[in-house]
């Protein structure tokens, strides 16, 4: 029996064919209430092998996803330099989205999603995974029901290991790689859940 509260599965379309777009549609699998119906990425190559892999629609440009009637929501999974760029086509088309983190570069281009997603009528969110860790749900029933006390400082590490590679989307600016939109978003979202 699904859990959905739609009549029938959500039916997602993955932007982005990488390391990232591959774990959620492992993720998405798991879940009977929602659907992996289509990929799209730069390249028919690319969007071929991923549905070969998780079996859906294949689209070799993004646009093409974007437009695809049998796509409720959109999982933007493109590099962080292009979030803004294809939320906004993926809204632009009617869909909701889900964008991988960062949500944006700045906070204008964020603002610019999100008033374009009230304006179209869809639902657009970051899609922050450690939100939804029951650690991080515990934490924040212990705040709400003032078992911690209040809170004056939060310390937050969160780091892996990566190979060196100047040209990665860890490392290079021009992908808006670095130490704050990539990984040190983790511990600036624990902070300001904490501290509000």
């Amino acid at each position: 029996m699904s859990t959905s509260i739609f009549a029938r599965p959500l039916r997602w379309g993955i932007l982005g064919t990488g390391t990232i777009a591959k774990a959620f549609a492992r993720g998405l699998a798991q879940d009977p209430a929602c659907r992996l119906e289509a990929v799209g990425s730069r390249s028919a190559g690319s969007a071929a092998a991923f549905a070969g892999e998780f079996p859906c629609r294949a689209h070799g440009d993004y646009t093409s996803l974007c437009a695809d009637p049998g796509v409720d929501v959109v999982y933007i999974a493109s590099p962080h330099q292009a979030h803004r760029e294809h939320a906004l086509l993926a809204i632009a088309h009617g869909k909701h989205v889900l964008v991988e983190k960062p949500f944006a570069l700045n906070r204008n281009e964020a603002a610019e999603i999100f008033a374009a997603a009230q304006a179209a009528n869809v639902f657009a969110m970051e899609a922050m995974w450690t939100r939804c860790l029951p650690a991080h749900r515990q934490v924040a029933a212990w705040l709400a029901a003032g078992v911690i006390g209040e809170v004056r400082m939060v310390r937050a590490d969160f780091g892996f290991r990566a190979a060196w590679n100047p040209e990665s989307r860890l490392l290079s600016p021009a992908l808006a790689g670095g130490a704050l939109l990539d990984v040190g978003v983790y511990v600036v979202a624990f902070a300001l859940g904490v501290l509000g």
